[in-house]
């Protein structure tokens, strides 16, 4: 029998029921402009914590985006902390409307997570690829396909989540993580992979596909 799972991100459970329970107080006490500011409260937090299916491509060779958003950043870079190679860097904002649920971009190994403390600049300025608290996955996809897949936080992002480990063996489209109340995912990718986006493209987590290694 097929289980029906409900399309909410479990991390945000204890936003959405103090919310509810906040309008529900409001409303026994007959404050309407409170329970009605409650209710678009709580149907926001209903909304930024949704976690929709998605159908990831039927292809061994593609590898999709991590996020939801728009891609703010595509250049190579020289990446001196997660792959010690010269890469292609690809970088997605994630709004507060954005699904905010992270999936694997290409099946492979976790080699490491590597996590960095730091500030909490505006995802979208130059500063904070440099400076902001991070989580980054490094994954071995085989020959020549390691990669780096980076969660970042931001101005109002300040809670990373990641359930990756070092050692686990994961599918593409697969949820790794999210970030709550929006900010961005960064990735370190081989010169290899066959890129086919561009600059304020919007792209969906899991389904949109970023590029191509060549056949094995």
């Amino acid at each position: 029998m097929k289980i029906t799972r409900i399309p909410v991100a479990l991390e945000g459970t204890p936003f959405i029921l103090f919310a509810a329970f906040a309008t529900l107080i409001a409303a026994l006490l007959d404050n309407v402009a409170v329970t009605l500011i409650g209710m678009a409260i709580t149907s926001f937090t209903l909304y930024f914590f949704r976690d929709p299916s998605r159908v990831v491509p039927d292809d061994a060779t593609a590898l999709v985006s991590p996020a939801d958003g728009r891609i703010i950043l595509v250049e190579q870079v020289v990446d001196d902390r997660y792959l010690k190679a010269r890469v292609q860097k690809v970088s997605i904002f994630m709004n507060v409307f954005d699904v905010h649920v992270n999936r694997v971009p290409f099946p492979g190994q976790v080699e490491r997570i590597v996590y960095s403390p730091g500030k909490f600049y505006s995802a979208d300025s130059p500063r904070a690829g440099l400076e902001n608290e991070t989580c980054a996955v490094v994954l071995d996809g085989g020959p020549g396909r390691q990669m780096a897949f980076v969660q970042m936080a931001g101005l109002i992002a300040r809670r990373i989540v990641c359930w990756a480990e070092k050692g686990d063996v994961l599918r593409k489209g697969a949820r790794f993580g999210l970030i709550r109340f929006g900010s961005r995912v960064d990735l370190y990718l081989p010169l290899e992979l066959r890129l086919e986006v561009s600059m304020g493209q919007r792209v969906k987590a899991g389904q949109t596909i970023l590029g191509r290694f060549d056949a094995v």
